[in-house]
């Protein structure tokens, strides 16, 4: 495993300015060496960043340039509260379906959302069925479009309801920020939770540090009150009530901490017209924070990596 270090520093090149909506981020936009006319759009999850998913992006520029757009509120873009806005699902819906119409003027798109990405793709493909004609693929890396998907109990679910929706308030959210979030906060406290244990677990020394370090400025890029809204969201989960009329092809991990795939799969089903599992051999929900291109090539399994260098040089014809 790298550093975080060695990961992020290839990056660099390919970042840009994103101004959307009157709000302001950044955009990764990797071009493949192979099939440049192929077009990946990428939506990273909850607990990400530009940076957390650069491994994801640089494995699926093999089929194609990827563009990773970063969300109002994640990985350091101002939030929608900047401009009065809440960050509920149908606005970070109504921005994906803006960056959609902008950058993908009369060219077909693949679109891969990554668990809550695929969510808020999803939503976008609900209230604006006419861009289904833009998307030739519809990937879903563990994404989920129910909260009955997971498996977490009801008590545990209450209980990150009760703490999201206090959080989602200004001054609680602030003193989260100030206080739970302080870097030696996470540091000392955040690593001995079950799930960073579960992540640190068979990390070398350097690399626990790496990722504790990677933790903090995930933890502290994210606007507090958007982290926890989304986090209400996808605690009361419903996207089952609008049908979309195409396929979808879905990334499963055997080993997911989160999902129960058999559940997913059925509620997919109600929405699209076809679903098809690709399993892939990986430990958990998501690579390591620090995964490289190496890292998480697993996460794109060989069935899925075959259909998309099908397209790809359908493209370049």
């Amino acid at each position: 495993m790298n550093n975080s270090h060695s990961v992020l520093e290839p990056m660099q090149k390919y970042m840009h300015v994103l101004n959307m909506n009157g709000l302001q981020g950044r955009m990764l936009k990797i071009p493949s060496s192979k099939y440049r006319k192929s077009q990946i759009m990428l939506i990273y999850g909850h607990h990400a960043s530009l940076e957390r998913i650069f491994g994801i992006a640089e494995a699926l520029s093999d089929y194609g340039s990827v563009t990773v757009p970063d969300l109002p509120g994640f990985g350091g873009m101002e939030s929608f509260y900047k401009i009065d806005m809440k960050p509920t699902l149908d606005n970070m819906a109504d921005y994906l379906a803006s960056f959609v119409q902008l950058r993908y003027k009369g060219r077909k798109v693949a679109i891969v959302g990554m668990s809550l990405g695929f969510v808020i793709v999803t939503r976008m493909l609900q209230r604006y069925p006419e861009l289904i004609d833009k998307v030739d693929i519809l990937i879903s890396f563990v994404g989920f479009t129910h909260s009955y998907d997971m498996k977490f109990t009801s008590m545990r679910k209450l209980g990150y309801r009760s703490a999201a929706n206090l959080f989602t308030r200004k001054i609680p959210s602030l003193l989260f920020l100030n206080l739970a979030l302080h870097p030696s906060a996470i540091k000392t406290v955040y690593s001995k939770t079950f799930n960073a244990k579960k992540k640190l677990a068979n990390l070398s020394e350097r690399d626990k540090k790496a990722s504790l370090d990677f933790e903090v400025t995930l933890w502290r890029d994210n606007d507090v009150r958007t982290y926890m809204q989304m986090t209400e969201v996808m605690l009361t989960l419903d996207n089952c009530q609008v049908q979309i009329a195409m396929p979808v092809h879905h990334v499963s991990i055997e080993q997911d901490q989160y999902f129960d795939n058999t559940v997913v799969e059925q509620h997919m089903r109600v929405i699209f017209t076809d679903f098809t599992e690709h399993p892939a051999s990986m430990p958990a929900h998501a690579p390591s924070i620090l995964a490289n291109k190496k890292d998480a090539k697993p996460f794109v399994p060989k069935s899925l990596a075959k259909l998309l260098k099908k397209r790809a040089e359908a493209h370049t014809k």
